[in-house]
């Protein structure tokens, strides 16, 4: 009865969200709905008798109290100040210029989809310090797309190439790496350095191989021919000539990766940093560096609103699905269905590798119907532990390919933000594009899967 219950409510909850609901309440409701279920059919509790309310219907809400009070404190705020310093890094034009600098390089290769397949390559880096999916598309929508375009390159193949430039969401200080760091118990900086960045490693060159290949093959087969024109020069979303930043700015957008990196185990170990504290100082850094080249030190210190508007959107968009993920694990676990999933792959003979793929596929088919890498990867991170527990795994070898496939189905969702926002600037069809993402991402999925269980199975 209880995996009927759960199999309802979880397509339920798949519907809406598609249906465009707004995925956090849609969760809590869910969890709510499982979580009375559960007490209601004996088949579990909500919270333990000590931690109990002494009333069934408030316990729901104490575990929603106690679960947004751990992530606030904690990984909340490492979100926040992630996304507050990026978005005061692009409002000063310091992530425009790290684009424009790296682009470069790529630009004394002639042949054009080589140039295409290397800003791709350099947009995984990039990620690096811009890890917003959506955003840095769009800042390569305004500065690489017209010169990839005036090289020869079709639209769509321009547009699927930026639209997957972080189809891994590999840097220490994103959203989805600071959840697996902080499932698994793992200091983000270990978990990028141990396990991400191998598998990225083989990831990156499959699909950059993957992405000349496909839209080379698929341009060729619609007819477009590759003839170069005049360089086009860089516009905004709003069709208005880009406004620029000196380049010197393309440091500052890395300076709190680079602090991370240095004081850690990595370098120098007797200094502590950690990741509020480097954005705090970029943060700073780049205040100074404002001051210095306007002179305008009211300008200066008001536009630090954009950081702190940064702040509450996380807590408002991020935080709270994380929240509702985890209340809708939560509801998931009280009814039984993950012990009872569990108990099928372990009586299939399927295994621990039998599970890591089932997991991996629920993720990847979630993402790619939902549009959402983060939205199934929070509900499904908190369970990860538990499963892995059973299944005798340490919780990252579980968390790192699920996370990586959230992000990389994500690219091959038609309805998915980056998707969305790359094909309406390039004034190409979403659906065209992701006919065109689906090889190089299906080969990711594929990679990261193998790599996962060469390292570390």
């Amino acid at each position: 009865m209880g995996i009927v219950i759960s199999l309802l409510v979880t397509f339920w909850t798949g519907y809406l969200v598609v249906k465009k609901y707004k995925p956090q309440p849609v969760l809590f409701i869910a969890g709510f709905a499982l979580m009375f279920a559960a007490v209601a059919l004996g088949l579990g509790t909500i919270l333990p008798a000590k931690d109990s309310t002494g009333l069934v219907l408030f316990d729901a809400f104490e575990f929603i109290k106690k679960t947004l009070s751990s992530n606030v404190a904690g990984l909340g705020l490492n979100i926040m100040a992630v996304a507050g310093f990026a978005r005061y890094m692009d409002h000063i034009g310091a992530s425009g210029a790290l684009v424009r600098l790296t682009i470069r390089p790529l630009l004394a290769l002639k042949a054009p989809y080589l140039v295409m397949a290397g800003a791709w390559v350099l947009g995984m880096f990039l990620g690096l310090a811009i890890n917003s999916a959506s955003g840095l598309a769009m800042l390569l929508m305004v500065t690489v797309f017209p010169i990839l375009v005036s090289l020869g390159v079709s639209r769509l193949s321009a547009v699927a190439a930026i639209a997957t430039t972080l189809c891994l969401d590999w840097s220490p200080s994103d959203t989805g790496t600071l959840l697996a760091a902080s499932t698994a118990g793992i200091e983000p900086v270990r978990y990028w350095v141990e396990y991400q960045v191998p598998i990225a490693m083989v990831v990156i060159p499959v699909v950059a191989v993957l992405h000349f290949a496909t839209q080379k093959w698929m341009d060729k087969r619609d007819g477009h021919i590759v003839v170069p024109a005049a360089p086009v020069a860089p516009i905004d979303a709003d069709d208005k000539p880009l406004k620029t930043a000196p380049l010197a700015y393309a440091i500052l957008p890395v300076l709190p990766l680079g602090l991370i990196l240095a004081f850690s185990h990595l370098w120098i170990s007797w200094i502590k940093m950690d990741i509020i504290k480097a954005m705090l100082i970029g943060l700073a850094i780049g205040m100074i560096v404002e001051y210095v080249r306007s002179r305008d030190a009211k300008k200066t210190l008001s536009d630090i609103q954009v950081f702190f508007d940064g702040l509450g959107m996380q807590m408002a968009n991020v935080i709270t699905l994380i929240v509702a993920g985890q209340t809708f694990a939560k509801g998931l676990v009280a009814i039984g269905t993950i012990d009872a999933i569990i108990n099928a792959a372990q009586t299939s003979g399927f295994g621990a590798i039998g599970m890591i793929l089932v997991m991996i596929g629920i993720i990847a088919v979630s993402a790619v119907i939902m549009g959402s890498g983060n939205a199934p990867f929070f509900a499904f991170a908190a369970l990860t532990p538990t499963v892995a527990a059973k299944m005798s795994l340490a919780p990252v070898v579980m968390l790192l390919p699920m996370h990586f496939a959230a992000s990389a189905a994500r690219a091959m969702s038609p309805i998915t933000a980056v998707i969305v926002v790359a094909s309406g600037m390039g004034g190409v069809s979403p659906f065209d594009v992701v006919k065109r993402t689906a090889i190089p991402m299906a080969g990711a999925l594929i990679a990261l899967t193998a790599a996962n269980f060469v390292f570390f199975y």
